[in-house]
């Protein structure tokens, strides 16, 4: 475990390469799972905004299963998550013209029509957060059907997980944080 500030990281985040490759993962990421994507408490209203500015764009039986039990489930003691149709699908998912699951929240965002990108885990993914005793825990979530074809493409381009990771960790810790994390990075690969 490496620690920057109150955050506590797997080593294996600075010393894994990943880089997204969603041509061959077709976004599985956003399709598969037990669970919808934990959200924080803050982020609900967002989503909901986004469900309601983007509903027309989802698929219909998304937008039926969150009129009829919400965009967010879950309760404070146990954690929030974004709704998923049955077969594991987040309601957010827009299928491309190839069958590719991506996030409506973050295609808006992208295209100038919505001012938040997505929710902060699924920019981290695959690295989860648990917040215990005010401190982040933060590891990587190495599922081989999903993560497979990233390794893959981090390892052939060179990437670290790490640094495929820098919008999103800045995002959630600021600058000055992902500077001190890249040393700590630094320090644990020349190991």
């Amino acid at each position: 475990m490496i620690r920057v500030q109150d955050v506590i990281l797997s080593e294996d985040i600075a010393t894994a390469k990943f880089a997204c490759d969603i041509s061959k993962c077709k976004g599985a990421c956003c399709v598969v799972g037990d669970a919808g994507a934990p959200v924080s408490k803050d982020e609900i209203p967002v989503l909901r905004k986004a469900f309601r500015k983007l509903k027309d764009k989802l698929d219909s039986v998304a937008v039926e299963k969150a009129e009829r039990e919400g965009v967010v489930l879950g309760d404070a003691e146990n954690g929030y998550e974004i709704n998923c149709i049955d077969s594991g699908e987040c309601i957010f998912v827009e299928k491309t013209d190839n069958g590719v699951a991506t996030c409506a929240i973050q295609n808006a965002y992208y295209k100038g029509e919505f001012n938040w990108e997505k929710p902060i885990s699924c920019h981290l993914y695959p690295v989860r957060l648990k917040h215990i005793a005010g401190m982040d825990y933060a590891n990587y979530e190495y599922i081989p059907d999903l993560c497979s074809a990233g390794c893959r493409n981090g390892e052939d381009r060179g990437i670290y997980l790490s640094d495929f990771l820098k919008t999103a960790l800045i995002r959630r810790y600021g600058e000055k944080w992902y500077s001190e994390f890249i040393d700590v990075c630094m320090e644990v690969r020349s190991k």
